[in-house]
Order: structure tokens, then sequence, then C-alpha cells
């Protein structure tokens, strides 16, 4: 069991852990053996095909099966249970499908389908889709499993397993062609937390979260040190600087006026001390997130918030500590819902979303932690310390970073194949116990270069929380 331990505020310079070069691409044979692993799946369900849909946003399934994302355009992989799998895109994207290593090794095919391209781009030079299904395979005998973003239970659709989220005229045509209950949602086997493929994370997934953590939360620290009043909130933004890595969503940056509107961005907000301020920055894999005061200490609040530090965001840290505590393979996400709940009451602390949740390529996967979850932890999940605090009053506080958890055996594969990522993770560790006083369980490999560092008025960023030891 955690022991509680209480919040103090310490005075350091933030520790420099290095930056992270950035790691090579999953291999064709990586890429592979996701296939092969999700082709025995298939086989378990008795699915003859499986056809997986992207786009912009809904873009990482079809990234962790192939390296490819599909860019301004939808994509489908189709894959069946023996032929190579086939990627189908539209007119932009058809040159990018060479991003892929399967598509590089002869382990992936590509056909363009016109319709995904761009409104009044050429349509002439491509089969229908009804075409390119049948050609695949698909007939009266199929058994085809979707994959979109989201899968249903019964209490959000009476059938949730035919309740399909793929644009209609796709579902439509499957439906066509092997029957309306030959075809169901399949989106479980790459998102559910307990079980889904993209939860157990490769020693390359490791890496290249761990590389944009770091671009991430060195952007936030920038903007932070940065940060002087009178400045805008683009401005801020702007010190943060950006890698070229793709973001997992908008960049967020709230204060003054913007303050209550959550997922805004920045709208030229001036930086005014005695004003909450939260601002987060996030690429694949990662998302870094720290919200707070304009303020040089408690002073400068209103005096509704001057004992912001005691009554709030202290409490929120005490309860974080004792979270991280519980996060180990085995622990039902259940657990750690329950110790929110307790530890931070909502009617003080306002915590309506999960008391953390799942990261990969996609900011939000999907998340153990809830209600009477039983679903355990297991090793190789990425998880978003991400636990949402608000107030009419205190405003906020987090500590949002990403974590891998890693078993031995996972730990020594990422120490063999990426030892400076595994010796950043280890630094980390020692400076969350050894100086901030967080005890955290050996599978814990921390991502972030700002790893549970909390500074409560962002004027005096020297000042963080600690728990007494």
């Amino acid at each position: 069991m955690a022991v509680k331990r209480t919040h103090r505020m310490i005075q350091i310079g933030w520790p420099e852990f290095g930056q992270a070069a950035y790691p090579p691409q999953a291999s064709s044979p990586e890429l592979e053996q996701r296939v092969d692993k999700l082709r025995a799946r298939m086989d378990e369900r008795k699915l003859t095909h499986l056809v997986v849909y992207g786009d912009r946003e809904h873009f990482a399934n079809v990234a962790y099966l192939t390296g490819f994302d599909p860019r301004f355009e939808e994509a489908l992989l189709i894959l069946s249970s023996h032929s190579t799998p086939l990627l189908v895109v539209g007119n932009e994207c058809e040159p990018y499908v060479g991003v892929s290593p399967l598509f590089g090794a002869g382990k992936l095919r590509r056909e363009r389908f016109q319709p995904f391209s761009l409104l009044n781009q050429p349509r002439d030079q491509s089969r229908t889709i009804r075409e390119i299904f049948a050609s695949e395979g698909l007939n009266a005998t199929s058994m085809v499993g979707c994959v979109g973003w989201k899968y249903f239970s019964d209490q959000e659709h009476p059938n949730s397993h035919y309740a399909i989220e793929l644009p209609s005229y796709l579902v439509d045509t499957l439906r066509e062609l092997a029957g309306h209950d030959r075809v169901v949602n399949s989106t479980d086997l790459f998102m559910h937390p307990g079980y889904g493929l993209r939860t157990f994370c490769s020693p390359s997934e490791i890496a290249y979260f761990e590389y944009t953590s770091v671009q991430a939360s060195e952007s936030i620290k920038r903007m932070i040190f940065g940060m002087r009043e009178g400045m805008t909130d683009h401005e801020v933004v702007a010190l943060g600087g950006t890698c070229g890595e793709p973001l997992a969503c908008h960049v967020t940056f709230t204060t003054g006026r913007t303050t209550a509107l959550g997922l805004s961005g920045p709208r030229d907000e001036k930086i005014e001390r005695g004003h909450p301020l939260s601002m987060n920055l996030s690429h694949w894999g990662s998302n870094s997130c720290r919200s707070g005061w304009v303020a040089s200490s408690s002073r400068d609040l209103p005096s509704a918030a001057a004992d912001y530090v005691a009554n709030f965001a202290g409490p929120y840290y005490e309860a974080m500590g004792e979270w991280f505590a519980l996060l180990r393979p085995g622990t039902p996400g259940g657990q750690l819902w329950i110790l929110i709940q307790e530890r931070l009451p909502f009617d003080k602390f306002g915590i309506f979303l999960n008391a953390g949740h799942l990261i990969h390529l996609d900011e939000w996967l999907s998340s153990p932690i809830y209600g009477d979850s039983d679903v355990l932890l297991h090793s190789g999940m990425a998880i978003q310390v991400d636990v949402i605090p608000g107030s009419p009053v205190y405003a906020s506080t987090r500590m949002e970073d990403g974590l891998v958890l890693a078993d031995k055996e996972l730990r020594k594969q990422l120490k063999e194949a990426f030892p400076d990522c595994y010796a950043r993770c280890q630094k980390r560790r020692k400076f969350m116990t050894d100086v901030l006083g967080i005890e955290l369980p050996e599978e814990i490999l921390p991502l972030s270069n700002i790893p549970g560092i909390v500074p409560p008025f962002f004027l005096a960023p020297n000042e963080i929380f600690a728990l007494e030891s």
C-alpha cells in the first residue's frame, strides 16, 4: 500500500536529462509481426477479412500496422487471412505510401481509390470500392471485421457488435457483399485497454514516444521559463518551438478570457499576474501539460484562492504520489479510480474524466481507469498522467506527462535496443524518487524531461512541489 506523504515546496533548478536522438522507424519485420498477431486474433474470431479505416484524425491503427498515416485523405487497409495486405489510398497519398517499411519490403500492396481524394480532384482512373472489395475475396461467405476509432458497449447501442463508425458508403458496400450480420465492429482488437494490440508497446515504440515526450516537455519548459507579464499567449507558445513531428492534438493555451474554454488554443490573450493559466503540447505518443497561476507567490492570487497551494494543488500532488505507487502490472484500473475519488472528492476538485488513460500515436487510446474497472494494468502500457482537477476558485493544477509500464523483460529489451533512452528513463526515476519523494514501482519508465515537476506559480518556476520523505 502506498505511504501517504505530505507535500512541501522546494527551490531547485530543473534538472537536465539530455536530448533524445530521433529513433529509427519500426522495421518491416516488426510490422510483419504485428500483422501476424492481428491475423491470429482474426482466426480466433473466425474473421476472413479485416478492414482498417484511417483519416487525418483517426490514423493510428493504420499507422501501427504499416508505418503509413493518411494525409488530407482517407485510407483503408484490407487484410485477409493469407494474401498480402492492400492499402487503398487517394491521389495525393499514393506516392506517400513509400514511407511504409512494409511497402518497401514488398509486404504491402497499394491501390488508388480516387473518391478518397479531396473534392473535384481527378476521379476517372480508379475502380469502384465494390470492385476493390470483391477482388479481395469479400463475398457472401466472408466474415468482415471493421476497425475505426471506437467500439461500443451494449449500454451505448442495443446492437453494439454491429454498430460501426466508418463512413456509411463503405459499410453499406461491405454489407451488400457479405450480408448485414457478417460485418461487425472489431476496433477493440487494437484499442481495448486490456487486450488491444496497441496497449503492448515494443522497445521501438517506447523509444519513439520518449523522443516525442522529450520534445513536448522541453517546449513546455521553454514556455514556462520564457513567460513574462504583458506577453500574448501566441508569443509564449512561439517560445516552445517545434521539432516538426505531427501533433497528436491541438495546442491548448488558456488564460484570461479563455480560462474556462478548456480546449482553446492561443487567442491573443495577455499574460496577466493573478490569472490562472494552462497549456499543453502533444506530439504523436506524447502530451505535456501544466496548469497553475501567473504569479510569483500566493500574494498575487485572488483572496479566495490565496490558499491554493495548501488547499488544492498540494493535496492534488499528494494524491498523485499515491497514484504513482499503484502503477504496477496487475493493479485493477478501478483501484486508481477509487483512490482519486476518495482523496480528491468531486465536490472540491471536480475530476470528471478518467484518472489517467492510455496514450499511443493518438493522444487518447483508451483507459483502464474508470469506476468498477477490472481491467488489469500490464507491461507495455503507455500511460498518460492525466488527472484533471477543476475549480471555480482555484482553477486547476497538473503534472501531465507520459510513462510506460515495463516488466523486467521489456526493460531488458529496451536497454539492449535503445540504451540512451533507457538511461534517461532511469535518471528521471532517480530524480522523482530522491528529489521529489515520489514512490515509483520498478516497472515505471518516465518519458518526459519534466517528470513530476509542478510549479504552482509560473513566474517563480524554480519553486516546485515535492513530497516529504
